[in-house]
């Protein structure tokens, strides 16, 4: 059977998401629309045997032991390593509700994923879909994913390294220098060191994936980039000295530009060709609305700076829609291509 790595042969995992939202139910169309030998759902198997039963139609879920055997299992066939530690009952929550028990059974499947990746027996994480009231319910002290995974990564003794967001698709990629506060803490939080990080994240990442000099935009905080002070100094006292800095250490960044065109300037369609290959964007909703606008089936959510590749749906758990089995999976889709096209690079 063909395996999709070429230098070393190695599954990936999805972690199974809030067991009340729509991520089990896309994984499961996942496995029944795409290529997803090699892969397998770090998750509960009853939970994903209520997911395959909702999506209609027969779809076999396969218990496995550990994740090389994931490439035993044929395409079309869920494979599911049992996390540990789960809560009983997960299988029968009301779907589409908040619930404690499903926070923490999606925190842990995290936890096992990163522990996987960090002993190398994964080569990328894909994650559904988790709410965070229910993270907050069960008492994780994370606001969501990105904060998680940064803090998982670590090594001990060691602080966490710093991490960016990226929500990308065919068009744009854009990356954030804040992102799950609010947006009075979320301007105090934008300061020169963290400007010049995210620029510097973005282009190792991007050296990653094959793009030796990208050229990187960098969008302002205010209406029309500040207008020269008129509108707000961040412009002149942190985001630009940020970007020169960067330009001294030869990265190709340019800017701070008006946020309300430079995404424009930076979209790739066909008869459009794009002027920049990333956008660095000051806060998480600046950066993600245009993104999301283009279609957020499209859309796929990278965490930059953490040592494996992990991708995610650039959308939520959906509970209006959970149990219903019409959730579309292209965003999953879109988020496995991604994590097997950055592995390949990561591996090869």
């Amino acid at each position: 059977m063909t395996r999709p790595f070429t230098s070393r042969t190695s599954p990936i995992a999805i972690t199974m998401g809030d067991a009340c939202g729509i991520g089990p139910e896309i994984i499961a169309r996942l496995y029944r629309d795409a290529l997803t030998h090699g892969c397998f759902v770090v998750g509960d198997v009853d939970v994903m045997r209520r997911a395959a039963a909702c999506t209609g139609g027969m779809l076999a879920v396969a218990r496995i032991d550990a994740p090389q055997s994931a490439f035993d299992v044929p395409n079309h066939c869920i494979a599911v390593l049992q996390a540990e530690a789960l809560p009983d009952g997960l299988a029968t929550l009301p779907v589409g509700r908040i619930d404690a028990r499903a926070g923490a059974a999606a925190a842990r499947c995290i936890e096992q994923a990163v522990s996987l990746a960090l002993r190398s027996q994964v080569a990328a994480i894909v994650t559904a879909p988790i709410h965070k009231e229910a993270l907050a319910a069960a008492g994780v002290g994370y606001p969501g994913h990105t904060e998680m995974l940064q803090a998982l990564a670590a090594s001990p003794g060691q602080s966490a390294p710093p991490v960016r967001m990226m929500l990308a698709n065919d068009e744009l990629r854009v990356v954030l220098v804040t992102i799950h506060q609010s947006l009075r803490q979320a301007i105090d939080a934008v300061t020169f060191d963290a400007v010049l990080e995210t620029l510097r994240i973005a282009r190792r990442a991007a050296a990653g994936w094959g793009m030796t000099a990208p050229r990187i935009a960098v969008a302002g905080l205010n209406p029309h980039a500040g207008e020269g002070g008129l509108f707000g100094d961040e412009e002149l006292r942190i985001i630009a000295p940020a970007v020169a800095a960067a330009r001294a250490e030869g990265i190709d960044a340019s800017g701070p530009y008006a946020p309300d065109t430079v995404f424009m300037r930076a979209r790739h369609a066909p008869g459009h060709p794009d002027e920049f290959d990333i956008v660095i964007a000051m806060t998480h909703d600046h950066g993600l609305i245009p993104v999301k606008y283009l279609g957020v089936e499209h859309g796929v959510n990278v965490t930059l700076g953490l040592p494996f590749v992990r991708t995610s749906p650039d959308h939520g758990t959906a509970f209006d829609k959970a149990g219903t089995g019409l959730a579309d999976p292209s965003s999953m889709a879109a988020a496995l291509a991604m994590a097997r096209r950055l592995a390949q690079v990561v591996e090869g």
